[in-house]
């Protein structure tokens, strides 16, 4: 794989390459590198369906010729399963946000980005689409009741069932044949983004850009409205998403004159399809894939499912009446931010990337522990994890990883103090080991031990691929 984006970038450039760092892809399975030459940097991305690959080079190219700003594909391989693009740098509008989003304060500078952007959906949805060839749209070409059905059951089976809320399968069934015909009465020949959201927007010399549309499809233009307004970790104000709303549409009127009052009619419909969609996806990554990130960041959606079903949707009897005994459940209710400081130690596989930082403040140290002697090497270890006494008196009789704890907490014990002085409120420590069941879990655990001992501070421990969290 390596190889073959170098090879790309060399006959793409004309230059040999110096350094090749691969990025955190979060949720996707696609994998990304930037690389750099003396003169270049790029990025390089290596799918794993030349058909999505397909569709991102499409789109790129025709918005780019809409004048709308997506970044330059470069260069294709002949098997299409890599390209180059252009490197927009590390700026995404959720980091951008990161300080407003903890302390909930939107200052003019805030509301002003994100108008800009939400002010160019429009653009996108509709100037974009003149003249697109949506039949390289993947995996569907439109937005169809197959594709509403699609996250409708992702959301019943990979949630509700998952958490074991009590539904009747028929009359629920009843409710998702309503809502495909609410979500597909009116005709659209608009672009939907499909994952319009603020980790989708770079941020680049003060401008954004749109990032990862390879699943964009002809569609409504209600959803992309409420994928990003109603993005449940980017938590806008209730009073910030009004103002951003009525922006959007002000801006939607030169090419869709529309009726205020009955654009946000349908608007609520399709809020409720994206929470729903979004905690279909939650559930999957959660409580099947064991990523232990994503059952966190349920309290958040739930939280703004709870708000959307105050009106009630009497259309969905059966759906509302299970929504509400999810908003009900004591486990996803969003708790007060502790007060102090708290740290989240982490362990993790580095297969499967960086531990993200949900709490917004990005701050901390991220230790590699693979350079320590490996219990996973041998037979007798192999299905334990960090947590087992075999284990544990492997590393310890070994030494290696004593030494490299003992660096760690100097490290970590410096920052946490000025932490404490300064008045901060999260830290985030995290091992990497390559599988994230042997080096990573001990050391995290250790640390753990060490800082709530030492400064009596919350700790939060999370094994990530062991789906461990204690608090």
């Amino acid at each position: 794989m390596q190889q073959e984006l170098q090879e790309l970038f060399r006959s793409s450039t004309g230059e040999q390459v110096v350094t090749m760092t691969e990025l955190s892809a979060a949720g996707s399975n696609r994998r990304y590198f930037r690389i750099k030459s003396a003169h270049h940097s790029r990025i390089g991305v290596a799918g794993v369906s030349a058909d999505e690959n397909r569709a991102f080079i499409y789109l790129s190219g025709h918005l780019r010729k809409k004048g709308i700003a997506v970044p330059q594909v470069y260069a294709v391989s002949g098997d299409g399963m890599y390209y180059m693009q252009e490197d927009l740098g590390d700026c995404l509008l959720f980091d951008a946000l990161a300080e407003s989003r903890t302390s909930g304060r939107y200052g003019e500078k805030e509301f002003q980005l994100l108008k800009k952007i939400i002010t160019a959906l429009p653009v996108l949805q509709c100037r974009g689409a003149e003249g697109m060839d949506f039949s390289f749209g993947y995996p569907q070409a439109s937005f169809d009741r197959r594709t509403v059905f699609w996250d409708l059951n992702y959301f019943k089976y990979c949630f509700l069932k998952a958490v074991g809320i009590e539904f009747q399968e028929d009359r629920l069934e009843d409710d998702f044949e309503r809502m495909a015909d609410i979500l597909l009465e009116e005709p659209f020949d608009t672009f939907m983004y499909r994952d319009f959201q603020s980790r989708n927007v770079m941020i680049c010399d003060g401008e954004p850009f749109f990032i990862d549309f390879q699943g964009g499809r002809k569609g409504p233009l209600y959803y992309d409205v409420a994928s990003f307004l109603w993005q449940a970790r980017a938590a806008y104000p209730d009073e910030l998403r009004e103002q951003l709303l009525e922006a959007y549409i002000e801006a939607l009127q030169p090419f869709r004159p529309i009726d205020s009052g009955l654009f946000r009619a349908r608007l609520r419909h399709f809020v409720l399809f994206r929470l729903l969609q979004l905690l279909g996806a939650y559930g999957y990554r959660g409580y099947f894939e064991k990523k232990s990130a994503f059952v966190q960041a349920i309290p958040d959606a739930v939280e703004l499912l709870a708000k959307l079903l105050e009106p009630g949707f009497p259309d969905y009897p059966c759906l509302s009446e299970a929504l509400q005994a999810l908003t009900g459940l004591e486990k996803y209710r969003k708790l007060p931010p502790a007060p102090g400081l708290t740290v989240t130690v982490y362990s993790f596989s580095y297969k499967k990337g960086i531990p993200e930082d949900y709490s917004g403040n990005g701050g901390g140290f991220v230790f590699d522990c693979r350079a320590v002697h490996n219990p996973g090497k041998y037979e007798e270890y192999k299905n334990l994890t960090g947590l087992d006494e075999p284990v544990i008196r492997f590393l310890e009789s070994d030494g290696e990883i004593l030494e490299f704890l003992k660096a760690a907490r100097q490290l970590t014990d410096a920052s946490v103090e000025r932490y404490l002085a300064r008045g901060f409120t999260d830290l985030a420590v995290c091992f990497g080991c390559t599988g994230g069941r042997h080096r990573s879990v001990y050391s995290a655990r250790s640390m753990a031990e060490h800082l709530r001992q030492k400064y009596g501070i919350r700790v939060i421990l999370i094994h990530r691929e062991l789906d461990i969290q204690e608090l």
